[in-house]
């Protein structure tokens, strides 16, 4: 164990997260609390009780959402405690330089920003963010919510990461009345536990992670169609090529600049990614303000050495306020959790309560319901193939379904299967949201001669418990016509 002096020295709170799960399954975030632990280091015996009082989040920041007692106890036990006046001084000396930090790099931020401003007025209206609230309304600078993050042995590539990110669902911040977007950045901690959030958790999450591959990772932050602001990731290959990578969806764009000076020889092509425009570029040692004549993607060039188009903030500035050990800075991340669900206990009971409600739907029509087990076998390679070239864009093993299913529909009957992927394992929400596609509606109450009906559940795991759950419906009947 290291000594009093030494701990007394670790300023790195104890994050706590309160969330709520409702009996569907959905979670609320309710308070996101950061503990200052080391009173117990002045306290006797290395025992102290802490009462904190828990504030809401986003909108609700200031509103209080109840009493914590804490009870805090060194083990194994101290061999000497400090004084409760040393203490104390540490902190206020801590809480001096990090005000005093901050205060530094806000006048900084200003100059640059008027700097940024002198270079062309209309800069003004670029999407260049420097700060961002987090779920307790705290300012922070934006390079502070990513940090190199490494997934242990859960992960296996960045593509699998990419996978993993964007199974977790995607919920914008709620907005009490009109006024556009309440902005609301979660602290990776939050983020996780909620296992929702809005485009920015999901583009600084991904690219923590690949930078923990050791890629060259950015968040940028843009516009969508229609002028809707949104936040990726991008990474340089040490060749040049730039790939996007959409947080939201795990899809991969390579980027391919258009030159707005040359003659249109030919048509050019349109881009395959959904992005407009680029304000800015971040990861958590760099900050860049794209100061191009134009901020369209894709006429956009991303050499971000190149200073006459991407305008740095100095690095120097920027460990200053967010590199690890720096106060303002976010605690380390926590490590990745592996995944508490069962993956096969949990496709089992989706499906038979997916059966159960095919059957009653059907009963209420006024139809009969026959299952084949052997059909329904017969559907889990194509969604463990799905699920492969989710993660790593390579599509396998499709010959040997489309085998079988030959070989199990007999001549003269007709062949019909729905995929559908999920990321929650709420069967009724699940089975209302196939009803409203009209395929899926097609195949649940199909009427016919011989029908014949086959469902499978398949539930990849990740980690934190998130998981993809892919659903196939499908049935086979004779072709009477």
């Amino acid at each position: 164990m290291a000594d009093s002096t030494t701990m007394l020295s670790i300023s790195d709170p104890i994050h706590m997260v309160l969330i709520k799960t409702d009996i569907f399954g959905e979670t609320t975030l309710v308070a996101s609390y950061f503990l200052e632990w080391r009173s117990v280091l002045g306290s006797e015996n290395g025992v102290t009780s802490l009462t904190v009082e828990l504030m809401g989040v986003g909108t609700e920041s200031k509103v209080s959402v109840g009493i914590l007692n804490i009870k805090l106890e060194m083990y194994p036990p101290l061999n000497q405690t400090l004084s409760q006046e040393v203490v104390n001084t540490q902190l206020a000396l801590e809480r001096q330089k990090t005000a005093e930090k901050e205060r530094l790099f806000l006048v900084y931020a200003k100059q640059w920003w008027r700097e940024y401003l002198q270079i062309r007025p209309s800069h003004n209206s670029r999407l260049v963010k420097i700060f961002a609230q987090d779920e307790n309304g705290i300012n922070r600078p934006v390079c502070s919510y990513v940090k190199p993050l490494r997934a242990g042995r859960l992960l296996d590539t960045p593509r699998q990461a990419a996978r993993f990110v964007n199974v977790l669902g995607y919920e914008r911040a709620p907005v009490i009345g009109g006024g556009g977007k309440q902005e609301q950045w979660c602290t990776l901690l939050a983020f996780l536990c909620r296992s929702k959030g809005d485009c920015e958790d999901h583009a600084n999450l991904l690219c923590s992670l690949l930078l923990g591959y050791g890629l060259e990772a950015f968040v940028c932050v843009g516009t969508k169609a229609k002028g809707v602001p949104h936040a990726w990731v991008m990474t340089c290959g040490t060749d040049g090529t730039i790939t996007f990578w959409e947080s939201l969806t795990g899809h991969r764009y390579i980027h391919k600049p258009t030159n707005p000076d040359e003659p249109p020889v030919a048509e050019q092509p349109k881009p395959l990614y959904p992005y407009r425009t680029i304000g800015c570029v971040f990861n958590h040692q760099m900050f860049l303000g794209n100061c191009q004549p134009s901020d369209a993607v894709e006429t956009c060039v991303f050499d971000l050495n190149d200073e006459s188009k991407w305008k740095p903030m100095s690095e120097e500035a920027i460990k200053y306020v967010c590199a690890p050990g720096a106060t303002t800075s976010l605690p380390p991340f926590p490590p990745l959790c592996a995944s508490t669900i069962d993956a096969s206990v949990t496709s089992n009971e989706i499906e038979m309560q997916l059966r159960l409600l095919v059957s009653e739907h059907r009963k209420d029509l006024g139809l009969t319901t026959v299952w084949e087990d052997q059909l329904s076998y017969l559907l889990s390679p194509a969604l463990a193939s799905y699920e492969f070239e989710r993660t790593t864009s390579i599509s396998a093993g499709n010959e040997e379904f489309q085998d079988a299913i030959r070989r199990a529909v007999p001549d003269g009957h007709t062949f019909k299967g729905f995929p559908i992927r999920f990321v929650y394992r709420n069967a009724r929400r699940a089975f209302a949201t196939c009803l409203r596609s009209p395929f899926c509606e097609e195949i649940i109450c199909c009427r016919g001669d011989q029908v014949r009906l086959a469902v499978r559940v398949r539930v990849f795991t990740y980690p934190e418990s998130a998981c993809a759950v892919w659903i196939m419906f499908a049935c086979k009947y004779r072709s009477v016509l």
